[in-house]
């Protein structure tokens, strides 16, 4: 992945607002009741060109396609894998919301919970549908050469996100299934990398699965899950290079009070564990961004690059240039600018129709850290 040694380069998490249009097609493709594929596709394409140019004018160096096909971070997989039928169970919900039940149901009332169908695992799964996936590398590739934007990067669910969040009923064990994941998602990962690609696993699990999955067992137990969740990645990434994967953790791109987040320093050996030489982590929102002291504290790894979030994804405030290079200089002191990239705390669109920023805001908030990046850069190169 391009690093350098002159200036900060700048990126962020991967989903963009998707336009109303995309929005229509992703709910319509979900419920079994999209009729014209080549219209969808027409409004795909058009939509990751259209993403990618307002990346670069907004300055953002390594861009993606928005995740614009997709209607969520993890439950695109049931278009592509076997094994996964829709059904009605209980969606469990972060911990810290149930503590407030008024404010969960305020959100909930406001549109700020999922409304697409579920995944469940009832059968065995294998990799049946690549020409999903064919069709985003192919746009994402166009729009890359018709913007000019020097790198681009493709997200894909991580074997424990899809494991955490998608009920099982068909394997004897969180081991099995978390296998059977693996085998099928290193087909995707290896295409996204094949095709020139950054990839981006994307890893909740490994911090918002313990106050929602895991919320009723200790630490030690959530850990034990979290290890076999990155023996799992790891198994998948065996074939692709460290240094053209990425990986994203959050506690939840929510607004909540987030008083049972898993502490950064409790999982820190963890995730440090993973093979993606880039890790990309909150960093900019009130309940997290006291945390880079964790990355002062213990002992970075010295191939890993970091990518903190100095933008806080659940909020309409436009971080001022100025705090946006205070937070990069902080991580750019500690293991060297060279080392660092400035990106975002999560996606501004988690799921198809919803994100808590305005599309336009998130736009000033992009232009905001490509010139909090250049202060930085003017600071820490000089």
């Amino acid at each position: 992945m391009n690093t350098s040694d002159q200036r900060i380069l700048t990126t962020h998490v991967g989903s963009m607002p998707r336009p109303q249009e995309v929005v229509d097609m992703l709910f319509a493709e979900d419920k079994g009741d999209l009729t014209d594929r080549e219209a969808y596709q027409g409004v795909m394409k058009r939509a990751v060109a259209e993403t990618v140019s307002k990346q670069v004018a907004a300055g953002v160096d390594v861009v993606s396609d928005g995740e614009m096909s997709k209607i969520s971070y993890a439950t695109y997989i049931r278009h592509r894998l076997s094994g996964f039928e829709i059904g009605e169970v209980p969606r469990a919900t972060p911990k810290d919301l149930d503590e407030f039940p008024a404010f969960r149901d305020r959100l909930a009332q406001a549109g700020g919970t999922p409304k697409y169908h579920r995944p469940i695992c009832n059968g065995p799964i294998h990799m049946v549908n690549k020409e999903p996936l064919e069709r985003d590398i192919a746009n994402l590739k166009a729009a890359l050469e018709q913007s000019g934007a020097t790198e681009g990067f493709m997200n894909a669910a991580s074997p424990g996100v899809i494991a955490v969040f998608q009920p099982n009923t068909y394997y004897d064990s969180h081991e099995a299934y978390l296998q059977a994941l693996a085998e099928a998602m290193k087909e995707e990962y290896e295409a996204i990398a094949a095709a020139g690609l950054l990839l981006q696993i994307d890893c909740p699990d490994l911090a918002m699965g313990r106050h929602i999955k895991f919320r009723d067992i200790d630490d030690g137990e959530f850990l034990h899950n979290a290890e076999l969740q990155i023996e799992a990645l790891n198994y998948a990434l065996s074939d692709i290079p460290a240094d053209r994967v990425r990986m994203h953790v959050c506690w939840g791109n929510y607004e909540g009070p987030h008083t049972h987040d898993i502490p950064f320093s409790k999982i820190f050996d963890t995730v440090m564990k993973a093979k993606p030489q880039a890790v990309l982590f909150e960093a900019a929102n009130p309940r997290h961004a006291h945390e880079w002291t964790v990355w002062r504290d213990h002992e970075v790894p010295p191939d890993k690059i970091l990518v903190p979030g100095v933008l806080d994804t659940t909020t309409n405030f436009v971080e001022h240039p100025e705090l946006v290079a205070e937070r990069i200089e902080r991580f750019g002191r500690m293991v060297g600018p060279e080392r660092v990239i400035a990106g975002t705390d999560c996606g501004f669109g988690t799921f198809a129709g919803f994100g808590a920023v305005h599309p336009d805001i998130c736009w000033a908030k992009l232009e905001s850290l490509a010139r909090g990046a250049e202060i930085a850069s003017e600071r820490l190169f000089a």
